[in-house]
């Protein structure tokens, strides 16, 4: 089990904040080889599913996930978003967080990851890695650019 946690401030509005981290297809935008499909329908909510697609070719893991808690940020509260990792791949959780600051909003991302067939022993680099290509996802959905990273 690895975790690892992101925090970032922004001048972005909390709604607006709130908006840019769970518009899930935009994710895949910023990790290479990476497409997202919604799988519900509607707005997201408890019980939407989601799949990450990465790789190319015969070379590619699907990572589904759910919605487990949703609140928005709505009338000055908190958001709180929780994501269950369901893959044969890719397991754990994330939990987004999205609250008033000072000038605009303080942004948590908390996340339990842990890849099948990985020795508890690659848990640090793994946090490490998680932490790099996570942060870097968070820092281009708040600064609103489409670009991948390195682009």
């Amino acid at each position: 089990m690895t975790v690892f946690r992101i925090v970032r401030t922004t001048p972005l509005p909390v709604a607006e904040a709130w908006r840019r981290l769970t518009d899930w297809p935009a994710h895949a935008a910023q990790v290479p080889l990476t497409r997202i499909s919604v799988v519900t329908e509607g707005p997201s909510a408890e019980g939407t599913l989601f799949v990450a697609r990465t790789g190319i070719g015969p070379a590619r893991f699907d990572d589904p996930m759910e919605i487990v808690r949703w609140e928005p940020p709505e009338g000055g509260r908190t958001g709180y978003c929780r994501l269950e990792k369901r893959g044969r791949v890719v397991l754990g959780w994330a939990e987004i967080v999205v609250r008033e600051s000072p000038g605009g909003a303080e942004v948590t991302w908390t996340e339990e990851l842990r890849v099948r067939g990985l020795p508890g022993a690659a848990g640090p680099v793994l946090a490490r890695a998680g932490s790099r290509v996570f942060g870097r996802v968070v820092d281009a959905l708040l600064s609103g650019d489409p670009r991948p990273p390195g682009r």
